[in-house]
């Protein structure tokens, strides 16, 4: 999200209007299932091309950058991105290359994966439909790190993560979608962030 889109509704800028930011919403949340099909299906998938797994994500990240190259040059936009997108690198790009880094940085390590995109792909369209609300930037940020506190714990629960991960990584979590830049979507702060901090905690795990 960039600085235009905080002083108006989402909505508004929606290619499609609300059905194109329902799209949107639904679109991001389903980003969820990437670590259920790398983790569980990854290994066939390659071996289909004859590659590694890390080949594989590799690529499917060239191949985003590569469109979404094409896509600027041409100054289009698809249904459900923002009208400004057609003159910047695009929520979805950004979004695809953050998880593309997130799967090879961490790809032995599905106990973190999992949180990271889920606190992603689960949280940053919670956050946005809270802010959608008019609620008090401070009341964003207590729902958000209790919500993707949930996230982490139901991790701990079904993929082993610490569950001490959770009370620092959510609050971390939401604070990586505050920044307004225009050079750089949420999409990629809410991963890159949180996983550079992973990396410095790694020595304690």
């Amino acid at each position: 999200m960039t600085e235009q889109v905080e002083l108006t509704d989402p909505v508004d800028h929606s290619v499609g209007g609300v059905s194109g930011h329902i799209f949107r919403r639904f679109f991001h949340i389903s980003m969820s299932f990437i670590p259920l099909v790398y983790f569980n299906y990854g290994n066939q998938m390659s071996e289909v091309f004859s590659i590694t797994d890390e080949q594989l994500v590799s690529t499917v990240v060239i191949l985003i950058i590569l469109a979404e190259a094409l896509r600027l040059k041409l100054g289009i936009t698809i249904f459900g991105q923002r009208d400004y997108e057609s003159a910047q690198i695009s929520a979805l790009a950004w979004g695809g290359f953050a998880v593309g880094v997130t799967i090879l940085t961490l790809n032995e390590q599905p106990e973190l994966v999992w949180p990271l995109i889920l606190s992603l792909s689960l949280g940053d369209p919670f956050l946005g439909e809270l802010r959608r609300r008019q609620l008090k930037s401070v009341n964003v940020f207590i729902i958000g790190s209790i919500f993707v506190a949930a996230i982490w714990i139901s991790c701990f629960m079904l993929v082993d993560t610490k569950l001490w991960l959770a009370l620092i990584m959510a609050p971390i979590c939401v604070a990586a979608e505050w920044p307004r830049l225009r050079w750089i979507d949420d999409n990629a702060t809410m991963l890159l962030i949180p996983l550079s901090v992973i990396l410095i905690l790694l020595p304690w795990f």
